[in-house]
């Protein structure tokens, strides 16, 4: 049954942040949430690990409701860090490690795998605070997974990396993921939710607006992108012109346009033609999740959890 979420609200104050909300993330699976800032993500992360209450609705894991989960079961990388800076590394994994029940061999085992993994043993026994803001990220990471959680609600746990350590940090999703774990994260990188994400819900103002698998997502909104590249005319300012066609992009590389469903798009290939145009490319996609998140939430912004929360140890209560 895996993580079921059933028509939770929750307000602060007058404002009614989460609205009628319910999600559905499949046990086993890597599952994107998806939107604005302040469209009530981190809240609803907070409610799922118990952190914050619904006001009304149910939040269950395989049937059990979240507040008899034990707490051993979830790994939490919050968006704002929880790591103790002047502890050398190790001995702040192991803490924490120890702190969710987990006996000492083998902590010092998950902690020689997952450093080698993250490329991180040689910064054991260097203090956080040393750390460049990448490598803390991997550490507060670590520190999530370190006691073999079930669950990993992550909010925006690629901030902060380049693309070396993005690439660490994907595989690492993928392994966790083979190994049975459900997997949930919010992240602003929408490329990188394209990529790992079998199923993703976009949230605006607090309200589910898309929801389901990436491949119907973007099945659901056509194949209506077509790309054009012409040697020879760079810009092509005449398909301004066109009927049913609305450039949305033009790039160094090629021009990207929506075309209504109707149209035959041999006609854009025609009318380059006619205006002495040197095809060099020419394709049909689908929209991307960047495309489709920009036309259902772009501008829309909503306060979130109150930021007087208090800061949990290792991110977790």
């Amino acid at each position: 049954m895996g993580l079921v979420v059933e028509h939770i609200h929750k307000s602060f104050a007058q404002v009614h942040v989460i609205k009628d909300l319910s999600i559905d993330v499949r046990e086993g699976s890597i599952f994107g949430f998806l939107g604005a800032n302040g469209a009530g993500k981190t809240t609803t992360m907070r409610m799922i690990l118990d952190i914050l209450r619904p006001d009304s609705g149910r939040i269950t894991w395989n049937g059990t409701d979240v507040r008899e989960v034990p707490r051993c079961n979830w790994g939490y990388l919050p968006e704002e860090r929880g790591l103790y800076p002047k502890i050398r590394v190790e001995e702040q994994l192991l803490f924490l490690a120890r702190l969710h029940g987990v006996g000492m061999a083998a902590a010092r085992k998950h902690l020689d795998e997952w450093t080698e993994c993250f490329q991180m043993t040689s910064y054991r026994n260097t203090k956080v605070e040393a750390l460049s803001k990448g490598n803390q990220q991997k550490i507060q990471f670590l520190a999530t997974i370190l006691h073999d959680p079930q669950i990993l609600i992550m909010d925006e746990p690629f901030s902060g990396l380049d693309p070396v350590n993005a690439n660490i940090l994907k595989e690492a999703f993928v392994e966790m993921r083979r190994r049975g774990k459900t997997l949930i994260f919010s992240t602003h990188q929408l490329e990188q939710a394209e990529e790992l994400c079998e199923d993703i819900l976009i949230i605006n103002k607090g309200e589910a607006v898309i929801a389901g698998s990436v491949r119907e997502v973007k099945r659901q909104h056509g194949r209506n992108v077509a790309r054009l590249k012409l040697d020879n005319d760079p810009q092509a300012p005449w398909l301004d012109t066109l009927e049913g066609v609305q450039v949305t992009k033009r790039r160094q590389d090629y021009i990207e346009m929506q075309i209504q469903a109707h149209l035959n798009p041999n006609l854009i290939i025609e009318a380059a033609l006619r205006n002495g145009g040197i095809i060099s490319r020419f394709e049909l996609t689908e929209p991307s999740l960047t495309d489709i998140f920009i036309e259902h939430v772009a501008g829309s912004t909503l306060p979130d959890a109150p930021a007087a929360l208090p800061a949990q140890v290792g991110g977790m209560k």
